[in-house]
């Protein structure tokens, strides 16, 4: 089950690797890296699989809290956190919001 929604999941931050750097990519874990304008390197994204859920960890929206100004009730329920998504069996994933919001990060990432 887990599986199903980690495929899922990193399915949405796949089609962004192009401009980011794959730091990970595990069954387990998925990880997308940017560098900063000062050459450091910070996480744009991640999907992990945990114990009985699996996350999606934004960075953009902990920097720039207003990409989460206009989300649904229903995604802001599956927050941890200032940037965490957690998704389990029983959540539907909301695959167009999470596009729209993720594609919004991306874009903020690279204007920092």
């Amino acid at each position: 089950m887990s599986d199903d929604i980690f495929a899922t999941l990193k399915g949405l931050l796949t089609p962004h690797a192009p401009q980011f750097a794959v730091k990970h990519d595990a069954p387990d874990n998925y990880n997308l890296e940017t560098e900063t304008s000062d050459g450091k390197t910070e996480m744009f994204a991640a999907v992990q699989i945990k114990k009985s859920y699996v996350s999606l960890h934004l960075f953009a929206v902990y920097c720039d809290p207003a990409l989460l100004t206009d989300i649904s009730d229903a995604l802001r329920k599956r927050m941890q956190g200032k940037s965490c998504f957690n998704f389990g069996p029983r959540h539907a994933i909301p695959v167009e919001e999470l596009t729209a919001l993720i594609g919004a990060c991306a874009q903020a990432s690279k204007a920092r």
